[in-house]
């Protein structure tokens, strides 16, 4: 190893963390009895780091991100600890974390007109926010902070008085990454900021989060699909599955060379120039409310054996950093006699397939 990548290195393990997340879950409530829609989701984001969150639908990715900022409907519980500034943020008063969202802690939404009051001009938005958060600036200087974060994001002046229907998808998301940005937080959830945007534009967005850490120094949680995003836009990537975070560590590290077979299989599936055929994982993921005995994966997995249909896979550290919770890495000597042999996959019906 070099001595520059050594101390490279040195320099990121002794960053403190802005979020340490352990344990974290959350549930919601229904007749069926409780859907643990994130069950025991730990991680850390270091200043400036950006980490990619990806998964299929339904894997919880969105309900974590909305958990972290305390925006989960009335319905939820969550359950954990969330390290933000040495206070655990789930353990706070409702009024107190309250006051950490803007400022410190802020969250760019999907589907951005859905967010937007189409009665209100962009100029209310931003007033309307900055004065709520910090009361003592006056008029020009809610203004010219509003300006200074469209400017930023590319939107000219000329706009900051127009409605959010007169905007393009594409601008309608810069939005939202500025409104996000005017109290300059330090750390941001982005949930799947380019969706339903064409290409082209999907890299302007991508260009812009990757300013983030230079301009700001933000710490960025980056929920998507995309794997190409993660590639693009992050330093590390967390692999989830139905609820659980099966894999993380460096994006390279992890591309190149995936530990868990969910991982694989996702990398597999995802289109490209040299793509001749369109791959995908059988079946769907499991019901949150009586998920699958030992790894929630194994009904699917092509390498599932019989321990993994028993017993919940050891997290333990994986290669060049990271960690992955996988029988097939192990600890071997945790597995049972017998443990190691290949497990029949049932055969899927429609339903599981759709």
């Amino acid at each position: 190893m070099s001595i520059e990548m050594s101390n490279a290195m040195s320099l990121e393990m002794s960053r403190e963390p802005v979020i340490s997340a352990r344990d974290v879950r959350v549930w919601y409530g229904t007749t069926r009895g409780a859907i643990r829609a994130v069950d025991g989701v730990s991680f850390d984001l270091a200043p400036g780091e950006t980490l990619g969150l990806v998964g299929e639908s339904g894997c919880g990715k969105s309900t974590l991100g909305r958990g972290l900022m305390g925006l989960l409907p009335k319905g939820a519980k969550r359950d954990g600890e969330v390290w933000f500034e040495g206070k655990d943020i789930l353990s706070m008063r409702p009024k107190d974390s309250y006051r950490l969202r803007g400022s410190h802690l802020g969250m760019i939404f999907q589907e951005p007109l859905t967010r937007l009051n189409p009665l209100m001009r962009i100029s209310d938005h931003f007033q309307e926010s900055i004065k709520q958060h910090d009361p003592s600036l006056t008029k020009d200087e809610i203004k010219q902070r509003a300006l200074d974060a469209l400017r930023l994001m590319g939107i000219p002046p000329t706009r900051y008085r127009s409605y959010p229907h007169e905007f393009s998808g594409g601008m309608r998301q810069r939005l939202m990454i500025a409104m996000a940005l005017v109290l300059k937080p330090s750390f941001v959830v982005a949930d799947e900021p380019t969706t339903a945007l064409d290409v082209l534009v999907e890299a302007q967005i991508v260009q812009i989060l990757n300013d983030l850490r230079r301009n700001f120094n933000t710490s960025l949680l980056l929920i998507t699909h995309n794997v190409g995003i993660v590639a693009e836009a992050c330093d590390r990537v967390a692999v989830m599955y139905a609820g659980r975070i099966v894999e993380q560590g460096r994006v390279a590290d992890v591309f190149e060379n995936p530990q868990h077979p969910y991982t694989r299989e996702l990398l597999r599936s995802t289109i490209s120039l040299r793509t001749t055929g369109l791959n995908f994982i059988p079946g769907a993921p499991p019901d949150l409310v009586d998920p699958p005995d030992g790894c929630r994966f194994h009904p699917r997995c092509p390498e599932a054996m019989a321990v993994c249909a028993t017993r919940n896979p050891v997290n333990i550290e994986r290669p060049r950093g990271g960690r992955v919770e996988c029988w097939l890495v192990g600890p071997e000597d945790e597995i049972p006699p017998g443990g190691k042999q290949r497990l029949k996959q049932e055969e899927l019906t429609v339903a599981d397939e759709a």
